[in-house]
């Protein structure tokens, strides 16, 4: 079973590139830079990754972030993840950024962007990887910041697939950023959003009817609702669940509390996807080793939650086929030799 998940071809959508910040890295381009972290060795760095909740994790990850200045930055921190993910058998990723969390310390959002997209388009080329942007709106932060950085944005819309809400969920609904997300939707972003982490099942639904989401990032409070249940299924809206994410922030307190197998009973459109890997202990094979071995998944559930991520990615109808074509073939000849 782990070779079959390491081999099985898949997608991932759920995945902040801050989050893939490794510390070895993180050290290195901090010296790079000249910037003073207070932790002085890779195993004392990893030692902090000890969090109770979001905001713990939060507040490391973003000081983390600030070593993070210059356009070889963020190239470098991105050309690392896809390297990775290829190496995962991912064929294709749609990649979360968050611009304030460099803006807002003086960054230029092309300074950023520039360096991202300069590492997805070499690695189309040289790793055969398929990648995505999604640009992230803070939601801690006022709507009014979310509105400027989304009119930052605008000059690169051909490099921006879709717009997000991730950061401090609970006390910072989706209807806070109704208005950003409407003009996003003018403007011709597709749109996401956290929803139903620790925030209630409310959020989820102010994500659907109000800021009208292709996808729910986590989404694992719609359990609580049955009537949301059926809208998800109705709507056919994905769900981009984070395991060992979850498990590391407590909101679930053993990996078999995932409720991924509930809710593939209950037919929703679920992903398993790997969030922040470089804080959270892996990256997507972890993710779906850690629940198939806690959930007894078998084979068929593998393959329909890879299935899953490619239609529930935003690639082109002919793209999403010609992938699923490829995870069908893995499929047939695993088959043949067993």
């Amino acid at each position: 079973m782990e070779s079959f998940i390491k081999d099985i071809p898949k997608a991932e959508l759920h995945l902040h590139i801050e989050g893939t910040l490794e510390p070895e890295m993180m050290l290195e381009i901090a010296e790079r830079n000249d910037i003073r972290l207070r932790y002085k060795s890779v195993k004392e760095l990893r030692a902090a990754y000890n969090f109770k909740n979001l905001q713990d994790f939060l507040n490391i990850y973003y000081k983390g972030a600030e070593v993070l200045k210059n356009e070889q930055d963020f190239y470098d921190l991105t050309l690392a993840y896809l390297k990775k993910a290829r190496s995962q058998n991912v064929l294709h990723t749609e990649i979360f950024f968050d611009p304030q969390t460099h803006t807002n310390r003086g960054v230029a959002f092309e300074t950023i962007i520039n360096g991202i997209h300069s590492a997805i388009m070499h690695a189309e080329g040289k790793l055969r990887i398929s990648t995505k942007l999604i640009m992230c709106f803070l939601r801690d932060l006022d709507a009014k910041s979310a509105m400027r950085t989304l009119e930052k944005a605008l000059p690169y819309k051909d490099w921006i697939v879709a717009v997000g809400l991730d950061s401090a969920e609970v006390g910072n609904p989706p209807s806070k950023f109704r208005s950003v997300f409407e003009r996003a939707c003018r403007e011709g972003f597709l749109k996401v959003a956290h929803a139903g982490e620790e925030g209630t099942a409310e959020y989820i639904w102010e994500a659907i009817d109000l800021l009208k989401v292709s996808r729910i990032d986590h989404g694992n409070h719609s359990l609580d609702d049955e009537n949301l249940v059926r809208e998800l299924v109705r709507r056919k809206i994905p769900l981009t669940l984070c395991p060992l994410s979850n498990l590391k922030l407590g909101v679930i307190s053993n990996i078999e509390e995932c409720p991924l197998k509930r809710m593939m009973e209950k037919g929703l459109l679920v992903t398993i996807n790997s969030d922040d890997p470089a804080y959270f202990g892996g990256y997507i094979n972890e993710n779906y080793m850690a629940v198939q071995k806690a959930l007894k998944l078998n084979k068929r559930d593998v393959y329909d939650i890879a299935k899953n991520s490619f239609y529930a990615s935003f690639l082109v109808k002919s793209q999403r086929e010609k992938m699923i074509e490829k995870l069908d073939k893995y499929i047939n000849e695993m088959n043949r030799n067993s």
